[in-house]
């Protein structure tokens, strides 16, 4: 049997880790349901080559925001299409 390098197993494993696992820790600072846009203040999103920022966005399915509020600390995935960012995953953190 064959031996893995230990940087090509820490690889597999990254790739191979849950999607909460590249969630992004926030702050909700505003929740707009009938736009269906979360204002967030949150840290450095890696996947995106995005800082640290507050920024406004679009949510997948505005039934995820409806039991958010100001203040809230979440954690969450976003997700860019077409120059657009949408948060596809939202959930209080624990």
């Amino acid at each position: 049997m064959r031996k893995v390098p230990p940087l090509a197993l820490a690889a597999l494993l990254a790739l191979a880790s849950p999607a909460w696992a590249q969630s992004v820790k926030a702050t909700v600072t505003k929740v707009d349901e009938a736009a269906g846009k979360v204002t967030l203040d949150h840290e450095r999103i890696p996947k995106l080559d995005m800082d640290a920022m507050t920024m406004a966005y679009k949510v997948k399915d505005p039934a995820m925001i409806k039991d958010l509020k100001s203040g809230d600390k979440v954690e969450f995935d976003v997700d860019e299409a077409g120059g657009q960012y949408t948060v596809t995953k939202i959930r209080k953190a624990k």
